[in-house]
């Protein structure tokens, strides 16, 4: 008598019955009596239900998107205060009607609405008629050698700035800044530097994003050329 070997079918592998589950997701809902017998090692020792892992992971899921959206919805209320701010700088700047006006809103507007304690403008421009103290700077003047890495690369410079830096833009005040954006003004009838301070010394620092404050050069500078075209 001879014997008939049985073929064993090969066992199946992990990934196997992992490619199988997601060719055929509906596997369990016609097999739901599966999912109460199954359990899965949780981390403290003690065995979970799939369908309670399932619930756990969703929980976590629906709170790592509503952290994602509250923090969207942070950013977009900062950029809507951001905007807002510039509209009143920008009305502000138009408003004034001579040099002098727009210094004086410059500064009333920054301490304000930007919540800055100190603020300076510098043109660097040949103006023999100074009536203004401290506005403008000689071209190749030694004050501005502390701001060469600035102007050169046009990019406005977030910390606490040298005691040289201060010096030159807040005057006797510059022991009190502790931190400041210092902006330059590249423009092609106008340069110079617009510059914002803080007694905290992390109010501004070297992470902060460059938009806004770009963006304020321009603003100041395109009022200033025109002012002084007035002249």
């Amino acid at each position: 008598m001879i014997k008939k070997q049985v073929a064993f079918a090969p066992e199946l592998t992990s990934l196997q019955v992992e490619h199988y589950l997601r060719q055929h997701p509906e596997f369990f809902n016609e097999h739901l009596h599966l999912l109460e017998q199954m359990i899965i090692p949780h981390p403290s020792g003690n065995a979970v239900s799939l369908i309670s892992k399932q619930l756990e992971i969703y929980r976590s899921r629906h709170q790592e998107l509503e952290t994602q959206l509250t923090a969207l919805i942070d950013v977009a209320r900062e950029n809507d205060a951001s905007s807002e701010r510039m509209h009143k700088l920008a009305l502000a700047l138009l408003d004034a009607s001579t040099l002098e006006e727009l210094l004086s809103n410059l500064e009333l507007v920054l301490s304000e609405f930007f919540l800055t304690d100190f603020s300076a403008v510098r043109v660097i421009q040949h103006n023999p008629d100074v009536t203004i103290e401290n506005l403008f700077i000689e071209p190749g003047c030694k004050s501005l050698e502390p701001f060469m890495k600035e102007m050169s690369s046009n990019k406005p410079k977030c910390g606490r700035p040298t005691l040289a830096q201060a010096t030159v833009l807040f005057g006797k005040s510059a022991f009190q800044v502790k931190s400041c954006a210092i902006i330059p003004m590249n423009f092609t009838e106008l340069e110079g530097i617009l510059a914002i301070g803080s007694h905290q010394e992390g109010r501004f620092h070297h992470s902060m994003g460059h938009l806004f404050l770009t963006q304020m050069s321009e603003i100041v500078g395109t009022r200033l050329i025109s002012l002084l075209h007035q002249k």
